[in-house]
């Protein structure tokens, strides 16, 4: 369905210090350097996946999205989306796909989100039948029948980020991409949002491309995460594996019916953290049913559950890793 082959986007970037000399002196001379959002990365997406688009700030997430939904040109490469070139903006193309921002917004500011529904349906000549059957599913599974004869300046943010993704399926495309869709929404909020997201590919075999920065978003979606830094591809693979490789580590959380002195948990593992009645050991995987044992035998365990490293540290080590290794690339070429 996606088809990524050395995509580069460069920029050139005026650069001058500050002050009234350096501007006037700009005016006559420039001195620009190249910015490399995206740097030569590659990969495929096969119709119906679901995969994370992970990297820290400045990583080419959003640029690539943009060039896979023919927003930008690339500098180098070669891109196709089900068969289509993105930069060529076909009408064929444009029906298939849609982008979604969560930083962005398309539902007219004062004017109740049905009409921007309406709007979209002409825009992208949804049948009449096919229109009504896809925005009653839509009503019904973001539960919208509230809201969407409201002017949208009286939605909360929330609100309108579920409408805003009813407006981008109006049209059912094959292939979705998500920026951030689920920035600035409260938990339960976000967790609605990941249901019905899901509940969307799953009904009509969608192929979806999410960025976020919200890791839960990435554990309940995203079977296969691609990273990026730095315009690099990092990883591509199952979110599962990167786990296995980056903090093999297993999290043994213990609830306790009475407090523990921390000498006691020592012995155990490496105290994550301790409170009362509460602690977390982290043990590397083979010793954690020893762990267990040792524990049941000798602490008042009420309740226990073995958990993966969190996924936040996972990407954060990941990062740490890649910013060494380029350290050590530039003193070696130094």
């Amino acid at each position: 369905m996606i088809s990524v082959r050395g995509l580069r986007k460069h920029y050139k970037v005026h650069k001058r210090p500050p002050g009234l000399k350096a501007a006037f002196r700009s005016l006559f001379h420039r001195d620009y350097t190249t910015v490399k959002a995206v740097d030569g990365i590659s990969f495929e997406i096969h119709p119906g996946e679901r995969v994370g688009f992970l990297g820290p700030n400045g990583a080419g997430k959003t640029t690539t999205l943009k060039v896979l939904s023919g927003l930008l040109h690339p500098s180098e490469g070669e891109v196709t989306v089900d068969g289509h070139v993105p930069r060529h903006r076909e009408a064929a193309f444009l029906k298939k796909i849609m982008l979604v921002m969560g930083q962005k917004q398309q539902l007219l500011w004062d004017l109740p989100p049905a009409e921007t529904f309406e709007l979209n349906r002409a825009i992208y000549d949804v049948p009449p039948e096919q229109y009504k059957q896809t925005l009653d599913e839509l009503v019904t599974l973001l539960e919208l029948e509230e809201l969407i004869q409201k002017p949208t300046r009286q939605l909360s943010l929330g609100e309108r980020m579920k409408c805003e993704l009813a407006a981008a399926l109006i049209h059912r495309p094959k292939v979705l991409f998500l920026d951030e869709p689920t920035i600035g929404l409260d938990v339960s909020m976000q967790a609605t949002m990941r249901t019905f997201i899901k509940s969307y590919n799953e009904r009509h075999g969608a192929t979806l491309i999410l960025t976020s920065h919200y890791m839960d978003d990435v554990a309940a979606l995203c079977p296969r995460v691609i990273v990026i830094d730095k315009g690099l591809l990092s990883y591509d693979g199952g979110l599962e594996a990167l786990v296995q490789r980056v903090r093999p580590e297993k999290r043994v959380v213990f609830r306790l019916d009475q407090p523990v002195e921390a000498e006691r948990l020592t012995p155990l593992g490496r105290v994550v953290s301790h409170e009362p009645t509460t602690a977390v050991l982290q043990v590397p995987p083979e010793a954690v049913s020893a762990t267990i044992s040792r524990a049941l035998a000798n602490l008042p365990v009420t309740d226990l559950t073995v958990e993966n490293a969190p996924l936040e540290e996972v990407m954060s080590e990941l990062f740490s890793e890649n910013k060494a290794r380029r350290a050590a690339a530039a003193e070696v070429g130094a």
